[in-house]
């Protein structure tokens, strides 16, 4: 399919999952607005890396997700905004009871507040337009838990909510919105964790792989920023026209557990 004239904004997109999807958007013909906090040469290359690949238009712009003027601003700075891919993430494992207060409120602020900055800032535009794709990027644990990561879990059921509530407010204005829930995905972060798990665990690489990362996860494997490109692309499309307020798994069954 083609998405040639469209613009997507995708936050959080200079690594990992966000990276992949913006790539595919790209390769599916949208101009993409690149983001992440930093503001580094080589955001921008990343940016003219892509648009020479794919013949689109690139643009990087640093934007904190954790501020909701700069989340905001990142919309307005775009220009136009078809298509809204909430991606940015981090993450912080502790019990509850020892749960740093700061450290909840970064994750809250990046993981779900600054999509509701960003939707209700683009969302004008779409409307005006009569067509848009609002997709933020949840997780498995958006719904389903694990210990020690409570304002994550937290805040991914919240992404699923809030995509609920939106869709329900846009419905037949030609708008979307759906949340993706990753399993584990292959990225940069999560492969160079690995080396420190087979040293933790006394495994092989595979052994690692299999029994600790993805012990959760039925299928046994990763799945990657391609397939959650290709996930987003296909949402994007017309045949998804009627999948909106809904969820879709990219888990290799965890959540069917």
């Amino acid at each position: 399919m083609s998405l040639a004239g469209k613009t997507a904004v995708v936050t959080g997109s200079n690594s990992g999952i966000g990276l992949g999807i913006a790539q595919e958007l790209a390769r599916a013909g949208a101009n993409v607005v690149l983001n992440s906090f930093s503001d580094r040469p080589e955001d921008h290359a990343l940016a003219d890396r892509i648009a020479a690949e794919h013949s689109v238009a690139v643009r990087y712009i640093a934007a904190d997700m954790s501020r909701a003027d700069q989340c905001r601003d990142l919309i307005a700075q775009a220009g136009t905004c078809d298509i809204l891919v909430n991606n940015a993430g981090v993450q912080h494992v502790a019990a509850i009871d020892a749960f740093p207060t700061e450290k909840w409120d970064q994750i809250i602020a990046i993981n779900l507040s600054s999509a509701f900055h960003t939707t209700a800032a683009a969302l004008p535009g779409m409307k005006a337009r009569g067509w848009g794709r609002v997709i933020n990027i949840a997780s498995a644990h958006g719904l389903t838990a694990s210990p020690f990561k409570s304002a994550y879990v937290a805040a991914k059921h919240g992404i699923v909510g809030l995509s609920k509530v939106t869709a329900l407010e846009v419905a037949g204005q030609g708008i979307t919105c759906n949340a993706v829930c990753p399993g584990y995905v292959l990225t940069p972060l999560v492969e160079a964790q690995i080396p420190d798990q087979m040293k933790t665990h006394n495994m092989t690489r595979d052994e690692v792989i299999k029994n600790v990362m993805l012990e959760r996860q039925p299928s046994r494997q990763f799945a990657t920023v391609e397939q959650l490109g290709g996930t987003v692309v296909f949402l994007c499309s017309a045949a998804a026209d009627q999948i909106t307020g809904t969820t879709i798994s990219v888990d290799g069954g965890w959540t069917a557990l």
